[in-house]
């Protein structure tokens, strides 16, 4: 019987809130796939062996997608990755494939997933603390009360409109728009407060827009809500 292949969300970077189900499923498996050419310099990889130091001494795979957005090349890279990854689960492996925050949203796993399924094999997610849950709990703010909307907004795309419906913004990975961000929260009228890093080391936290640097590394977040919420 074919192996099954397991997103495992690792959580947003303190290896105190990976999950109980996380630990156990890299405990009893061998092999272990990263996203990135090397596994051990992954920030996946330093979350999850500070809460499993056993992983250390697991088959780390890495599974590299390359960071362009030429869906040939994307497609490409994806299709040679799940074959690279079927050949392990026709043998019966099970192979854990470790990636940030939960699973489900915004995940490099994603385009994996769908190609071994199509091809016939059995994939899991396992749910792991989203960022915008944890940045949240960082700055100690309610994402949403009551009916108030929550909606999230890849911002590495651009944010080509102000915030047009009412309720709390989350910007995910912000920091290659941040002048243009900065600049339509401003316009809004609205507040914000901005998450880099979040549960890793280099965390740092920002309450106000003016404040906020014009330049940011990937794992950046903004929660916006109605002025003076914050």
């Amino acid at each position: 019987m074919s192996g099954i292949l397991y997103g495992v969300g690792v959580g947003p970077g303190d290896p105190e809130l990976m999950t109980l189900k996380a630990v156990r499923l890299i405990k009893e498996n061998n092999i272990v796939a990263f996203p990135g050419e090397r596994p051990r310099e992954t920030t996946a990889y330093r979350i999850a062996v500070a809460a499993v130091p056993e992983l250390a001494d697991k088959q780390l795979i890495p599974v590299h997608m390359p960071m362009t957005r030429d869906k040939e090349v994307q497609g490409k890279c994806h299709r040679e990755n799940a074959e690279m990854l079927e050949i392990l689960l026709k043998e019966g492996n099970n192979i854990i494939f470790l990636t940030l925050g939960d699973p489900a949203i915004y995940s490099t796993f994603t385009y994996i997933q769908q190609i071994v399924e199509k091809d016939g094999f059995r994939t899991q997610l396992i749910s792991g603390v989203p960022s915008f849950c944890a940045a949240a709990a960082t700055v100690d703010v309610p994402l949403a009360v009551g009916n108030e909307q929550i909606h999230i907004v890849p911002a590495v795309q651009g944010m080509k409109e102000s915030f047009s419906d009412s309720g709390t913004y989350v910007l995910m990975k912000a920091g290659s728009k941040m002048k243009e961000i900065k600049e339509l929260i401003k316009k809004s009228g609205r507040s914000a407060v901005m998450v880099e890093n979040c549960g890793m080391k280099e965390e740092q936290v920002y309450f106000q827009v003016a404040d906020m640097p014009d330049a940011a590394g990937y794992y950046s977040l903004i929660i916006s809500k109605e002025t003076g919420e914050l």
